[in-house]
């Protein structure tokens, strides 16, 4: 009978395993799309409560303790704390919240890799298992720490003049050699709790070095890269404990995390190892690229008049966009523009914002449709024929720079290429540069007019005064 009870609950295990990995798989497909990404986030959420199940169900059928008060425990206060924290978070902030959870994902697999390393002192590991022990150790402690620095700067707590000098990458690669040579010669001779409380410190120590010298504008291929690190980990903690569900979730994490870092590299015509040695953004000075031209400005009722008879008009959103909380005023200057049979689209660069789809998301959340938001190819193909941009707090990737300047920090990044359309309007605070730290020729071009403000009040004028037209 008790043979029978422990293959029923075998069976159970191994079920609940296969059904939450199914619905990790197809969780992430439906994430591909913003008209599915809710659903998807849905079947990821049950494949997590499948595993958990399953994880709570294991130790039982295996003649363990189960220890169901310190995971009741440790389950409501970390729903005491993420509920509300993700609840009050505000949309600008996004980035930095994904940050501090891909951080702390991290931090659980570089302390189950400890707990492991601890538990086996005395006794001799076989060179495999030390091998993936300690780089789970390593891979979690820098997405830790990393993902942190990252918080830290992407929320502007710290700059990066603060903690990168020149020749950082210099002390990165030392750092890297040491911390490969330290990790090597535990795998080989094991080591005390000292010296494994050592490699951790020069671990933690490497992932914050790793990301200081990267540039603040470089900050959304950071994120993807660290959750990529992070579901290498989570992979890696799944062969240390034998479970198949974590693996494969660190799996699809990490591969997910890999493609959208080359994707995004790609979007900026730049080699994640020139991402990395850093210095791009955040800490670079404006240059003078206006030759003296004044820029020539517009007020909200002069705008009003060409959008109302622009017969196609294209908004560009980025990172002002999401500090001013515009997108739902925008949808509404968009539906009043349809309705007078205006020709509305958006043009939605792939490092617009401070992490990848970050645009996406404020414009889904404003019920903005699906298929109007146009990729960078497509839109460059509908800006010749499009009577009016208007660009919403979007600096960088509207850079004429990028094409012309061989000198600048941009050189070679595709971007939104505006002034091609027959009218540009440009929404914006002051004349301050964008994240990278250099000026916008775009903004002293002979079809541009600057209407300055915060972008959801001129964008509430705009409304009125297309709506008195």
């Amino acid at each position: 009978m008790e043979v029978v009870e422990t293959i029923e609950s075998s069976f159970l295990v191994n079920l609940l395993y296969l059904l939450g990995a199914v619905a990790f798989v197809w969780g992430l497909r439906l994430l591909s799309s913003p008209d599915t990404a809710r659903k998807g986030n849905t079947y990821a959420a049950i494949g997590m409560g499948l595993a958990i199940i399953g994880a709570l169900i294991e130790p039982v059928q295996n003649g363990g303790n189960n220890n169901y008060g310190w995971i009741a425990g440790g389950m409501i206060a970390g729903a005491l704390i993420g509920f509300p924290a993700a609840k009050k978070i505000k949309m600008t902030a996004m980035p930095q919240m994904v940050s501090v959870f891909n951080g702390l994902g991290g931090a659980c697999a570089m302390v189950l890799a400890i707990v492991e390393l601890f538990q086996n002192q005395g006794t001799t590991m076989g060179l495999g298992q030390a091998a993936i022990v300690y780089f789970t150790l390593l891979i979690g402690a820098v997405s830790f720490t990393g993902s942190l620095l990252a918080f830290a700067k992407l929320d502007g707590r710290i700059k990066d003049k603060h903690v990168t000098f020149k020749g950082h990458s210099i002390l990165n690669n030392i750092l890297l050699l040491v911390v490969i040579g330290f990790m090597v010669f535990l795998m080989i001779n094991g080591g005390t709790q000292g010296m494994i409380i050592g490699f951790l410190i020069v671990s933690l120590i490497y992932g914050f070095s790793f990301v200081a010298p990267i540039g603040g504008a470089d900050m959304p291929v950071v994120i993807s890269l660290l959750n990529s690190f992070t579901g290498l980990s989570a992979a890696a903690a799944g062969l240390i404990f034998g479970n198949q569900l974590m693996l494969v979730g660190g799996i699809l994490v990490g591969a997910s995390g890999t493609i959208l870092t080359v994707l995004m590299c790609e979007a900026m015509n730049r080699s994640l190892f020139n991402v990395l040695i850093g210095g791009f953004g955040g800490g670079a000075v404006a240059a003078a690229s206006d030759d003296g031209k004044v820029a020539k400005t517009a007020n909200a009722s002069d705008v009003a008049i060409q959008l109302f008879y622009s017969q196609s008009v294209m908004f560009v959103p980025g990172y002002g966009l999401a500090v001013a909380q515009a997108q739902k005023v925008v949808k509404e200057l968009d539906d009043i523009l349809e309705a007078n049979g205006v020709d509305v689209k958006y043009a939605i660069h792939p490092v617009a914002g401070r992490m990848p789809g970050h645009m996406n998301v404020l414009l889904a959340e404003a019920d903005v449709p699906y298929p109007k938001l146009l990729d960078l190819e497509d839109a460059n193909s509908a800006l010749p024929n499009t009577d009016l941009v208007v660009i919403v707090g979007a600096n960088d990737v509207v850079n004429p720079a990028a094409l012309d300047e061989p000198g600048s920090p941009i050189y070679g990044m595709p971007v939104l290429n505006v002034w091609e359309a027959k009218n540009v309007v440009v929404l914006k605070r002051s004349m301050s540069p964008g994240y990278a730290g250099i000026q916008n020729p775009l903004f002293f071009h002979d079809k541009t007019k600057m209407l300055f403000g915060d972008a959801k009040v001129s964008i509430q004028a705009l409304v009125a005064e297309v709506k008195n037209l």
